[in-house]
């Protein structure tokens, strides 16, 4: 019992050393590992609600979605469920949390688009329209030990984050605890684990030392002076570096490094940000490529 009223008095001591304000700011650092009425973030499903989700996709499920029905709300929050622990889409508070989502889903958008200049309801209303690569004229199958192809079966791009290649469906797979290089289909059959895939990309850096897409976009990247040499800085640009960057970064206005910006703006007025505070380095078009097949970052 003398333990017990050491403990109870220590804990006094405290609350009246750390006003509840100044308690509540030191719980809110520690993001989504903070418990109790005192935590400052929300969960998903709390900042990101089954109406921004209709909002941001509501040509989905039009007749000529070649995905129609497939990708759903549900299926996202379920996803998003096994990250939130890791701090996908809670650190921060409500605005961070929601341009972090709106990032991530402008990056799904673009990747699963059928809009055009024209489209009904806007180009950018038309993501999720896809679920795999169509007609695809490769086996996407590349000579690797640890991941050796399976015969006859295509590594074409599938999921909300498209995957390609056999060695990323079985570095995929074993993130997520299924068999990915005899299963590449199941990312086009089941949009919980499709979500799973691209949250995973999202969360994970493509090499050792580099940022995540989450990193920069909750502020945990510092950039090296490498980056800084490379105008590599902080914002939503460096995230398309990181995903896509030797293909759209670089060389100025890229259309579809454009493509994704205007997406990320849409999705932050939607979601009730607003584009004005869509933050500096939107672009990576003046950025070093991070990732280049010819040379190293």
């Amino acid at each position: 019992m003398k333990n017990v009223h050491i403990i109870v008095f220590a804990a006094v001591l405290l609350a009246i050393a750390f006003p509840l304000s100044q308690a509540h700011s030191r719980i809110c650092v520690k993001g989504s590992e903070c418990t109790g009425e005192l935590c400052c973030n929300k969960t998903i499903s709390e900042i990101f609600t089954v109406d921004h989700f209709e909002a941001f996709f509501p040509q989905r499920n039009n007749p000529l979605a070649h995905a129609q029905g497939f990708w759903d709300y549900h299926s996202f929050i379920t996803a998003a469920s096994l990250f939130e622990p890791l701090g996908f889409g809670t650190m921060g508070g409500d605005q961070i949390q929601k341009e972090e989502v709106s990032a991530f889903f402008a990056h799904v958008a673009h990747e699963t688009t059928c809009g055009w200049s024209m489209a009904l309801k806007g180009p950018y209303a038309w993501g999720l329209c896809y679920k795999e690569e169509l007609s695809p004229d490769k086996l996407y199958c590349e000579p690797s030990y640890e991941y050796p192809c399976s015969p006859g079966i295509s590594y074409h791009g599938r999921g909300a984050l498209p995957v390609y290649w056999n060695y990323n469906y079985g570095e995929v797979g074993v993130a997520l605890k299924y068999d990915g290089l005899h299963h590449p289909e199941y990312l086009s059959q089941n949009a919980t684990l499709a979500f799973e895939a691209a949250i995973w990309r999202w969360m994970t850096p493509m090499k050792k030392n580099q940022a995540s897409c989450h990193d920069v976009m909750v502020g945990k990247w510092v950039p090296t002076k490498n980056d800084t040499y490379a105008y590599r800085t902080p914002g939503f640009g460096m995230t398309i570096n990181i995903l896509n960057g030797f293909v759209e970064c670089g060389h100025g206005d890229d259309t579809r490094m454009i493509d994704r910006i205007s997406h990320f703006l849409t999705f932050l007025d939607i979601i009730g940000v607003g584009r004005d505070n869509a933050g500096s380095n939107l672009s990576c078009g003046l950025q070093g490529v991070l990732n280049s097949p010819f040379a190293s970052s």
